[in-house]
């Protein structure tokens, strides 16, 4: 249930709200001599100000596969290359383009919810699996009500996240 949570914060770190972030980039891969490999392994990925991201590859020769990843990516930025680093300005999100990575958002956090719930009924399973096998049976129930209550918990710490991040997003 923690790795959905912390898969969630990743994905969220992903998700342009306006600001410039090294996240939104660092995971996309570039053809490194003809192997996939992620932005951060064969470049510096930072940000110059609140609206600039910088990529300064370690080899020039990266430049190219670089600008062509940031494309195929469609992330909706543009590439600026400079000979020595590839600038790239975020621009101000439309009211539209807002509510769609809203809509983006809240189906990142359903997808978290699916998983923490796939792992109630993984657990579940091992409860009534021991019960049947000898374990107490009303041992077994408070183990239920445990883990519905642990579901609970992480439910409710995946929807203050994507409100934060929906609250973070529509803020102009």
């Amino acid at each position: 249930m923690e790795q959905a949570l912390e898969y969630l914060g990743s994905e969220l770190n992903k998700v342009r709200t306006g600001k410039a972030a090294p996240a939104m980039v660092s995971s996309l891969m570039v053809d490194y001599y003809g192997t996939p490999t992620p932005m951060n392994q064969v470049a510096n990925v930072g940000t110059s100000d609140s609206k600039t991201i910088t990529i300064q590859p370690w080899e020039k020769s990266m430049l190219g596969p670089i600008e062509r990843a940031i494309f195929e990516a469609n992330l909706g930025l543009t590439p600026m290359n400079d000979g020595e680093l590839v600038r790239i300005s975020i621009p101000p999100l439309t009211e539209e383009r807002r509510k769609d990575l809203v809509k983006h958002i809240k189906t990142l956090g359903e997808d978290a919810k699916v998983s923490i719930r796939n792992t109630r009924q993984k657990l579940m399973d091992i409860v009534k699996r021991e019960v049947k096998d000898g374990f107490p049976e009303d041992a077994g129930k408070r183990k239920e009500a445990e883990i519905q209550q642990l579901v609970k918990v992480y439910s409710a710490k995946v929807d203050e996240v994507i409100d934060a991040k929906e609250t973070d997003v529509m803020t102009i």
